[in-house]
C-alpha cells in the first residue's frame, strides 16, 4: 500500500493504547475502515459488540486494506458492559448533548485524559455507537466522560471510521514528539552566516557597479530590504552557491571595476 514502510516492525505486537469498542456496528466495511484508521496510529485493540452482519466478516477484512493484526485479534461481545470490563477509564463519543452529568471533552482533551489514565497505570477505552443512531444512554452510563467533535452544527454527522480516525490521531498526537516543522536538506545544509554575508556582499557589489543602489541616501534601506528578503528564504548552502553563480553569469560580460555604459 502507498505510504507503508514494510521494513518497520512495529506491527509485531500490539502497542499500548486505548481499546476501540464498536457497539452494534452495521456494516462490515465500516468495521474494516475503522480498523485501518486505528492501525494508522498504532492502535490494535478492537472490540465489537453485537455486529449486525456477524463476525468474522470478509467485507471488513477487505476494507481494512492490510490491517490484519487488528482484524485477526478482534474481541467479540454480546454486551457493552462486558466489552469495557477490565478497563479503567472510558470515553464515549456522541454527536449530541445528553441529559447526563458528565464531563464533555473535545477530541484533544479526551486524548490527554486517556494518556493520563495510562500514565497512572490504568487502561482506557473509546466507545463508539452504531452508525445510524449512536450510543444508547445505557451505554453512555458506562463512560467516565463524553467526547463531542466541534463540527458544523448544521451537519454534524460523522462516518464511524472518520470518528475512529479522528480519535486515533488525537491519541497518537498527544504522545508524539514529531517536530511541528522541518526541512529535509538531502545532500545540503542550511547556509551559515559567513556564506550568506559573502553572497550579500557579492550581490551588493555588482548592484553598485550597475548603478542599481541609487540614490545614495536610499542605499542602506535598499540593502536591508534585500538582505531581509533572502534571510526569510532560509537558503541552503547549495542555493547560496547557485545564486552566486547566477549573479556571476549575469555580470560576466563586464570586466571587474566596470559597469555598463550609461
Amino acid at each position: 500500500m502507498a505510504g507503508t514502510d514494510r521494513t518497520k516492525n512495529e506491527l509485531a505486537a500490539p502497542s499500548p493504547g486505548p481499546a476501540v469498542i464498536l457497539v452494534a456496528p452495521q456494516l462490515g466495511e465500516n468495521i474494516g475502515t475503522a480498523a485501518r484508521a486505528m492501525l494508522n496510529f498504532g492502535l490494535t485493540d478492537l472490540r465489537i459488540v453485537r455486529p449486525r452482519d456477524g463476525w468474522p466478516n470478509e467485507r471488513a477484512r477487505a476494507a481494512a486494506s492490510g490491517a490484519d493484526i487488528v482484524i485477526d485479534n478482534v474481541q467479540l461481545f454480546d454486551r457493552t458492559a462486558d466489552a469495557v470490563a477490565g478497563l479503567d477509564y472510558i470515553v464515549a463519543t456522541t454527536a449530541r448533548a445528553r441529559d447526563m452529568v458528565k464531563p464533555i471533552f473535545t477530541p484533544e482533551t479526551a486524548a490527554a485524559r486517556m494518556r493520563e489514565a495510562f500514565a497512572g497505570g490504568g487502561r482506557a477505552g473509546l466507545l463508539f455507537g452504531p452508525e445510524r443512531t449512536g450510543l444508547e444512554n445505557d451505554d453512555l452510563a458506562l463512560a467516565d466522560a463524553l467526547m463531542m467533535v466541534p463540527v458544523n452544527p448544521a451537519f454534524a454527522s460523522l462516518n464511524l471510521a472518520q470518528c475512529v480516525l479522528l480519535m486515533s490521531y488525537e491519541w497518537h498526537k498527544a504522545g508524539d514528539a514529531t517536530e511541528a516543522e522541518r526541512i529535509e536538506y538531502q545532500q545540503t545544509r542550511p547556509a551559515n552566516k559567513e556564506e550568506l554575508l559573502g553572497f550579500f556582499e557579492h550581490l551588493e557589489g555588482e548592484l553598485d557597479r550597475f548603478g542599481f543602489l541609487k540614490p545614495p541616501e536610499k542605499r542602506p534601506s535598499m540593502i536591508r530590504n534585500l538582505r531581509n528578503m533572502f534571510q526569510r528564504a532560509r537558503l541552503t548552502e547549495q542555493e547560496v552557491r547557485t545564486l552566486r553563480g547566477v549573479v556571476a553569469a549575469l555580470t560576466r560580460r563586464y570586466p571587474k571595476g566596470e559597469g555598463p555604459a550609461e
